[in-house]
C-alpha cells in the first residue's frame, strides 16, 4: 500500500479547518483548533505507520501525554483517528500489477507495518496489504478473490481452502497468537490476567459495554469467548457485548472509551499507539486452549514471485523477531 499523502493536511490541522479534499481524517481532526496538537501527533504517527507499499521507515512515534489524560471530547477524536489507522483508510492500494495482493488477519496490522517495508528494501518487491477477519477472507478466496497470499489467524480456514482446492497446499504455521484484557484510561475496569478485575466490575455494575471480535468469523472473538467461559463470566457479559467485525474493530471499541474494555489481540495491544490509550494484561493461553490461535499462511493459485518471496521472508529471522516483539509465539521456539 502507498501512503495517500496530502501536503494540505498539516496546514489544515494547524488552522483547525475541515478540508474538502483531504478525506475523513482532516475533517475529523480539523474540527476545532484545540485538537491541533493531537491532530499533528496523529498525523505524524499515521504517516510513519501507513506508508506501507512499501515506503515505511519503521519507527515508533510516541504519543503526547495529552492522550493519557484526554477529556471525553478529545477521546472521541482519538477514537475516530484510531479507527482510521486500524481500518487502513489512510492508505491506498498500489496500481494493478504493481504489488502482490496479501490478505492478512487484522491482528497483524502493526507487525506487518514493520515487516513489509523491510521486505521491500531487501527484495525490491511491493505488496498490497488488506486486513480483515480470517473467516471473511476465507469466503472471498473460496469465491475467487485474487489474493496471492493468505495469512490466517486460524489454521482451520487454511485447511478448508486446501480441501476445496483453492490454495496450493496446506501452508505453514507462522505464529501462535494470544489475547489480552484491555481497558481504556479512566475506565473503572482494573485489568489483570485472571479477569478478577472484570468480575469485580461486573459485580459493581460498572460494565455497560464490553468488546470482542465477532466469534462467528473472527478467531480472536472465539478465543475471547473461550477465555470468558473459562473464567465463568460468559453468561454475565454476553448481554453487554459489542461485537467488532474483526479484531481491529473490537480494539477500536475497547480502546476508544465507547466501552469499558474488551478482550483483544495481544499483538494490537502492544503497539505503541494503542498501549498509550489504556492498560492491558495477557490472558493465559490455556484459558482458550480449545481456540489456540494457531496462525497459518498459504499461497493461493494466483501467487506470483513477490507473494512467494514474502511467504519465505515471513519465516526468516527479521520477520520472526518483529512478530515475537508483538507477542506472538513462534514455531520452533518455546512458548512464553
Amino acid at each position: 500500500m502507498k501512503w495517500a499523502h496530502s501536503a494540505k493536511w498539516p496546514s489544515v490541522l494547524r488552522r483547525g479547518r475541515a478540508c474538502s479534499r483531504g478525506g475523513r481524517a482532516p475533517r475529523l481532526l480539523g474540527i476545532c483548533p484545540r485538537f491541533a496538537a493531537l491532530g499533528k501527533a496523529l498525523y505524524s504517527l499515521c504517516h510513519n505507520a501507513c506508508r506501507t507499499a512499501l515506503r515505511i521507515v519503521p519507527t515508533a512515534v510516541p504519543l503526547p501525554e495529552l492522550l493519557r489524560t484526554a477529556s471525553p471530547g478529545r477521546r472521541q477524536a482519538v477514537a475516530g483517528a484510531l479507527a482510521i489507522v486500524l481500518s487502513g483508510a489512510w492508505c491506498r492500494p498500489a496500481r494493478a500489477g504493481e504489488a502482490a495482493a496479501i490478505a492478512a488477519a487484522a491482528d497483524l496490522k502493526f507487525a506487518l507495518a514493520e515487516i513489509a517495508p523491510r521486505f521491500q528494501a531487501d527484495t525490491g518487491h511491493a505488496l498490497k496489504l488488506t486486513f480483515g477477519s480470517s473467516g471473511n477472507f476465507t469466503q472471498q478466496i473460496a469465491q475467487g478473490a485474487p489474493f496471492e497470499l493468505f495469512l490466517s489467524a486460524d489454521e482451520q480456514y487454511v485447511f478448508q481452502l486446501a480441501d476445496a482446492g483453492r490454495v496450493r497446499d496446506r501452508g505453514t504455521l507462522y505464529a501462535v497468537g494470544r489475547v489480552a484484557l484491555f481497558a481504556p484510561h479512566r475506565s473503572p475496569l482494573q485489568v489483570d490476567a485472571r479477569l478478577e478485575g472484570l468480575r469485580r466490575a461486573l459485580d459493581a455494575g460498572e460494565i455497560r459495554r464490553f468488546a470482542i471480535a465477532n466469534p462467528e468469523h473472527a478467531p480472536y472473538g472465539r478465543a475471547a469467548r473461550a477465555a470468558l467461559r473459562h473464567a465463568g463470566l460468559w453468561s454475565r457479559i454476553e448481554p453487554l457485548l459489542v461485537l467488532g467485525e474483526n479484531a481491529s474493530q473490537a480494539l477500536q471499541f475497547a480502546a476508544s472509551g465507547s466501552s469499558q474494555g474488551g478482550i483483544v489481540p495481544l499483538s494490537l495491544s502492544k503497539a505503541p499507539p494503542v498501549a498509550a490509550l489504556g492498560r492491558f494484561a495477557t490472558i493465559p493461553a490455556d484459558w482458550h486452549a480449545g481456540e489456540p490461535l494457531r496462525q497459518r499462511m498459504v499461497l493461493t493459485r494466483h501467487a506470483g514471485a513477490a507473494a512467494r518471496a514474502f511467504y519465505d521472508y515471513l519465516q526468516g529471522p527479521a520477520a520472526r523477531a518483529i512478530l515475537a516483539r508483538y507477542g506472538f509465539a513462534l514455531p520452533g521456539e518455546p512458548s512464553q
